[in-house]
């Protein structure tokens, strides 16, 4: 007889493991017992040494779906003469490295009782299983035991405890196991927080959103503003009162058949939509479609999820096409979790609140993808995804990073690990700085970290920068935004060798005080050099500048036209006030309030408002999408001057700018304008790349920075530098945008040390 501990790492806790060691250890006859500990899951088994090794085997090999094994530890012990084997209490340890799973969207046997009549949980919005449901959004502690979870004040029923106590149930140990008698309920009120009465919430509200109200329903990971996609007034309402004028709205469908409808969805497509994280995908309008104009305006794309809650199922059951399914919070604040809070700050908006009694204990918003040249881009990291670590093949100092201002997220590491926190978003108030506190705090407790370096981004103004410099009795280091970029991307593709790095965003502080934003850098390790970049132009009035695309119009045309830019036949000149436009003209001749940008992004915003597309934007990034989604096919590009006399190259728009005002006046359409424009920033950039090549031997380019969340540029530069020869590196799983910048931050710090 032989006797083995084995120790298990990875997402083990939550996600079924215990059950499927002891049904394990039935089948190959084996003694000994299973316990979850705060490193991962442990086991205790003893038999024929044949029996043991096939049982490891199987380990390996059938584990359950949602399982990830990150590594598997044996050690002989001596031999007890045991056999039985047992499922013991969970053991809590003073060092803890346990991986826990992120939320998963509902399985196919939960759903299949969800509506089966003779089913107990016949039509129960929290049905769950080991294989399914709330996971990270209700813990605050591990163990992953109810205990530590917001399921802790609701005590099981006698048949939801057999379940839990049973090895052979789909439920054994199923943390949020629950039913009607002793689990969490639905209540539906008005805005005014008056009950209403009725048989059941869900089906009043289906009611409530046909007739065209606005309802605050209470999810997985936050609120939701819903209306029916294919009521327009009832949209345009919800655009007026929350208020978001332009900003694309996300829908829900009950299925891909509905989605089908509406929208054209690849395979990829499909296989992301059916996906157990269950993200927003970002799919092509099918044109005609029934849903209102007022969901996407001026964009050719729709962002749609499937259900992922039963609850959702439930509302989705037979009423409607779609149902926006929109972030429930006031704008610039974090999503709405406890219902005393979406009462008070969604009361002005909602007519109806559905909520619930379980409570969310970490915010986590929708996640947010595209598939862009046959792969998956992660455009907001979050629900379902997080708190999944990035892996690594050595171990990593325990390091803090507080990422950028825009689409916050913050990064620990520890051992071999990277942990991006779920979305946390623009950190511009009290209310989403409390946010990111409270995500610092609460993964540092669940991870056991405790950092012994701050990262932050140089620019002194950001939130999270100051935040960084009051911590005391800590080395504090920061880390310039484009290597930050460019280091996220190696780090998700697992190569720090040298490379060119190409950070295309909109603003970025760089090292001499400017605003950086279209570099191109060779980036080594923990050091890099900036080789190249777009001229400088002005920011007419900072922050304002990017916030109404007509100015940066102005600043690109000035340099060339002077105060003769006045006399230009140019769209925005109907639109604009000639004394508005003198005066920026006067604020860029005199240096008032016009700070320096290299910013690729401004460029974006410039063309976009040259060709009347877009002079002011709603959200960040509008005149941009804008115009990529006005452009046509065309063999033409633009071309842009490089000066390559000293470094850093410069590469001058001029060219570029008097090509299309040429073009305006010649009556080209503005698709093929833009087409062309497209084009053009494609050609100088493999263009630098060859450039650099030559100049220091490197063929390895990462791409990074929010300017390749366009679809066109970030397909083109894949391809056309690999055919050229370039081993590219693009991101997946990270985002490109300043979502993924914490992980670039934590990485310079990895590679100092």
């Amino acid at each position: 007889m032989h006797r083995v501990k084995v120790i298990i790492y990875g997402v083990v806790q939550g996600v079924g493991f215990r059950p499927f060691i002891y049904q394990l250890a039935q089948k190959h006859r084996l003694g000994g017992c299973v316990t979850n500990t705060s490193t991962g899951v442990e086991i205790e088994v003893e038999g024929e040494e044949e029996d043991i090794e096939a049982f490891l085997k199987d380990i390996s090999t059938k584990s359950p779906p949602l399982a990830l094994i990150n590594s598997i530890k044996t050690y002989p012990l001596t031999p007890l003469g045991e056999e039985a084997f047992l499922i013991k209490e969970s053991q809590v340890y003073a060092h803890r490295s346990t991986l826990i799973s992120p939320d998963v969207c509902i399985c196919e046997d939960c759903l299949r009782e969800l509506f089966d009549k003779n089913d107990r949980r016949y039509r129960y919005p929290f049905i769950n299983c080991t294989n399914c449901g709330p996971r990270y959004t209700i813990i605050d502690d591990i163990p992953y035991d109810r205990a530590n979870t917001s399921m802790r004040k609701f005590p099981m029923c006698k048949e939801c405890a057999a379940e839990y106590n049973n090895p052979k149930s789909r439920r054994f140990h199923a943390q949020p196991n629950a039913c009607f008698q002793c689990g969490p309920k639905v209540f539906l009120y008005d805005k005014e927080k008056r009950p209403i009465f009725c048989n059941d919430p869900i089906l009043e509200t289906i009611k409530l959103l046909k007739k065209g109200f606005i309802v605050a329903i209470k999810g997985l990971g936050g609120f939701h503003l819903a209306v029916d996609a294919e009521n327009s007034e009832s949209v345009m309402k919800l655009r007026k009162k929350k208020p978001r004028k332009g900003k694309p709205f996300a829908i829900m469908s009950k299925d891909l058949n509905a989605i089908s409808q509406y929208a054209n969805i690849s395979q990829a497509d499909r296989e992301l939509l059916t996906s157990f994280q269950r993200p927003i995908v970002i799919v092509p309008k099918k044109e005609p479609n029934t849903l209102a104009e007022g969901i996407a305006p001026g964009i050719k794309n729709f962002g749609v999820m499937l259900p992922y809650t039963p609850l959702h199922y439930l509302l989705m059951e037979r009423e409607f096409l779609a149902l926006v399914m929109t972030s429930g919070n006031i704008s610039e604040e974090p999503i709405c979790i406890k219902n005393d809070e979406a009462f008070s700050k969604l009361k002005g908006i909602a007519d109806y609140f559905l909520i619930h009694d379980r409570d969310i204990l970490q915010r986590s918003d929708d996640s947010v993808c595209q598939i862009i040249n046959e792969k998956v881009r992660l455009i907001r990291r979050s629900r379902g995804y997080v708190p999944l670590p990035i892996f690594f093949d050595r171990d990593l100092p325990q390091v803090l990073a507080c990422g950028a201002l825009e689409k916050n997220t913050i990064c620990l590491t520890k051992e071999n690990k990277a942990f991006i926190s779920q979305h946390i978003g623009d950190l511009e108030n009290l209310e989403s700085l409390q946010f990111f506190e409270h995500v610092i705090s609460h993964l540092k407790r669940i991870l056991e970290i405790e950092p012994e370096i701050v990262a932050y981004d140089l620019h002194p103004q950001y939130l999270s920068t100051k935040w960084a410099l009051e911590q005391k009795g800590i080395k504090l280091i920061g880390v310039q935004h484009h290597h930050a970029h460019i280091l996220s991307c190696l780090a998700e593709n697992g190569d720090f060798s040298k490379v060119i790095g190409l950070a295309l965003d909109g603003t970025g502080y760089g090292e001499d005080g400017r605003l950086w934003g279209s570099e191109v850098l060779v980036v080594d390790k923990a050091s890099y050099k900036r080789l190249a970049h777009l001229a400088y132009r002005p920011l007419p009035g900072g922050e304002k500048a990017i916030k109404e695309p007509w100015r940066m119009a102005i600043s690109y045309l000035y340099p060339i036209y002077g105060r003769k830019l006045l006399e230009l036949s140019l769209p925005l000149k109907e639109v604009i006030e000639k004394k508005k436009i003198e005066k920026i003209i006067y604020m860029i001749e005199h240096d008032i309030n016009c700070p320096l940008s290299s910013g690729l992004g401004r460029l974006f915003d410039a063309v976009s408002a040259m060709l009347g597309i877009k002079y002011y934007i709603d959200y960040s990034a509008q005149a941009a999408i804008e115009l990529e989604m006005c452009q046509e096919e065309t063999d033409e590009g633009y071309e842009f001057f490089i000066d390559t006399k000293e470094m850093p190259w410069k590469i001058d728009p001029n060219p570029v700018i008097s090509a299309i005002v040429e073009d305006l006046r010649r009556g080209v359409s503005r698709g093929i304008i833009c087409g062309k424009f497209h084009k053009g920033i494609v050609n100088i950039l493999v263009r630098i790349c060859n450039l650099a090549r030559e100049k220091t031997g490197l063929k390895k380019v990462a791409l990074s920075g929010g300017v390749f969340q366009n679809a066109y540029l970030l397909t083109q530069m894949e391809n056309r530098l690999k055919e050229l020869g370039f081993v590219v590196y693009s991101h997946s799983q990270v985002p490109c945008n300043d979502g993924g910048i914490s992980l670039g931050q934590a990485m310079k710090i990895a590679l100092l040390s």
